[in-house]
């Protein structure tokens, strides 16, 4: 069928959430890419454990304490480096097809919109810094809830906003369990596993998977 909309989460899917430590690996040492994977891990632990407990904080204050603990968890990296990583986060890099895709996506006339858990500053500031911002008919964030990704309501925003039904979204993130909650949800979802992660969320399983978003046209 032919989609209203294509949404996208933000982090991972369309912004390489690595580029900010990839640019200062050299100063940061041998253990950079450990960090890297730290900071990511904790920064989506944290928002998990936010939402149960009803206590908001907004991504980027996440985002902060993610990088502050993969410090205290790898003594090994340049914590002076602290401020310039996170300068860094505010202009992550997108991944090299995904002007082109949302192009394509948008010249069809769907809707094209992100999804992510990001504050809005944060998502407008990696929207322009990747010349993407023109392209985005809306982007939603989870601040306007007061809760993160799988809470239904998050994706609720979507079909309420464009005013269609779930399975008119197309919906694709990088993240298997962000695609379960939007498959639980009704979209139409595409699991971009650019990693070749082992699947998991069996019973809620994607539309399609791909390693890139190239291929998105073809499902549509």
């Amino acid at each position: 069928m032919a989609h209203a909309a294509f949404v996208f989460d933000a982090y991972g899917t369309l912004f390489d959430v690595h580029a900010a430590v990839r640019k200062h690996a050299s100063k940061l040492g041998p253990d950079a890419q450990k960090l890297s994977s730290l900071w990511r891990e904790k920064q989506l632990e944290y928002s998990w454990v936010r939402a149960l407990m009803g206590q908001y904080k907004d991504f980027w204050e996440l985002t902060q304490q993610g990088l502050d603990t993969a410090f205290a968890l790898v003594p090994s990296a340049d914590r002076s480096l602290r401020d310039d990583l996170l300068s860094a986060y505010w202009e992550l890099d997108c991944y090299p097809e995904v002007p082109q895709v949302l192009t394509d996506l948008k010249a069809t006339g769907a809707k094209i919109a992100i999804l992510s858990n990001g504050s809005p500053a944060m998502l407008e500031a990696a929207a322009k810094a990747s010349g993407l911002s023109d392209l985005f008919d809306e982007i939603f964030s989870v601040d306007d809830l007061k809760t993160f990704k799988t809470d239904p309501q998050v994706y609720e925003m979507v079909t309420t906003q464009f005013r269609i039904y779930p399975e008119e979204v197309s919906f694709q993130s990088s993240n298997r369990w962000d695609v379960a909650g939007a498959t639980a949800f009704g979209f139409r979802t595409v699991w971009m596993n650019r990693t070749g992660m082992p699947d998991e969320y069996l019973d809620l399983a994607p539309k399609a998977v791909l390693a890139d978003l190239t291929g998105l046209s073809a499902l549509s």
